[in-house]
């Protein structure tokens, strides 16, 4: 039995994988191009991405897609149409007017802002799963896939990784981790994720986290920053009024079983008062919810402590 450690800068972050397996070596190059394809398929920063297709026909036809994109288009609709969701896979006209996060970010003027808004409607995304075909309605539409294609990569990764016979695995796609197996490292078995301290340097962390056959997933307003005259603005966008989420919250951590269910309720959470956020996540079986404010507080949902170390 052999491990493997990789490293690539891939989806604008750094990915680490762990892979302890009799075929290390040979899975980790494989899952290297895994990697590479989906991001060619979801990708909304290339113009040649699968994803892209889609984009560039708003208004004009329907185009036939992938089942996996066509899959992960659909669990992002579902997830950007009830009330109060702060998820919203239409959000792509508002990501390229700010870009933050990219070398050309910008402030825009509150009339740019305002003539996006009208142009991220979720229930204007038509998908016909008999065709498999996804339309947008309106031209200038744009979907944006960047807050749930890393867990979805993520677990079609552990996936394949089990398919083959892997013993156990660590994906950190950036913050986001998805763990299979024993860690080889620990007596206990489990492995560590640290929760990084949204407002003190990369590094310094609010609590340890132990777990095994789980994800963990932080979303944070340190994550991606734009200063401009001296006011901050994160990359977290409110679909209501243009501008970065104002709230209480500065990162909301879940563990779940799924990577791209932590994706789903990180972004659809943020934002909201984190007692409500804390009540919901409490009606979501298998799904824990750790949350930092801006005074450092951590505020966790009933089942999150037989995670903390």
């Amino acid at each position: 039995m052999n491990t493997a450690y990789h490293s690539l800068h891939l989806m604008g972050t750094n990915i680490t994988m762990t892979i302890i397996s009799d075929n290390a070596e040979q899975q980790t190059q494989a899952v290297d191009k895994l990697l590479r394809m989906y991001e060619q398929r979801f990708s909304a920063n290339s113009d040649t991405s699968e994803l892209m297709q889609i984009n560039q026909r708003a208004g004009i036809q329907p185009v036939v897609v992938n089942d996996e994109l066509f899959e992960l288009i659909e669990i992002g609709k579902r997830h950007s149409l009830p009330y109060e969701s702060q998820l919203n896979i239409a959000i792509g006209p508002l990501v390229q007017l700010w870009r933050i996060g990219f070398s050309d970010a910008q402030l825009p003027t509150d009339t740019h802002i305002k003539a996006v808004l009208a142009q991220i409607q979720p229930e204007k995304i038509r998908l016909d799963a008999e065709k498999q075909s996804v339309f947008l309605k309106e031209k200038g539409m744009k979907i944006d896939l960047g807050a749930l294609a890393k867990g979805y990569i993520a677990d079609k990764v552990i996936n394949y990784l089990k398919e083959q016979g892997a013993h156990a695995a660590l994906i950190n796609l950036g913050g986001n981790v998805l763990t299979f197996g024993d860690n080889p490292n620990q007596i206990d078995g489990y492995w560590r994720v640290g929760i990084q301290n949204p407002i003190l340097p990369r590094g310094n962390h609010v609590s340890i986290l132990k777990i095994k056959n789980q994800s963990v997933v932080t979303s944070g307003i340190y994550e991606r920053q734009l200063t401009v005259n001296g006011k901050t603005y994160h990359h977290i966008f409110s679909s209501e009024t243009g501008y970065p989420i104002e709230s209480a919250m500065a990162s909301i951590t879940i563990v779940s079983e799924l990577s791209c269910d932590g994706e789903i309720w990180t972004t659809r959470l943020f934002g909201k008062r984190i007692t409500a956020a804390l009540a919901e996540i409490a009606l979501q079986p298998g799904i824990e919810a750790l949350i930092i404010d801006h005074q450092q507080d951590v505020h966790q949902s009933l089942g999150m402590a037989q995670y903390i170390e």
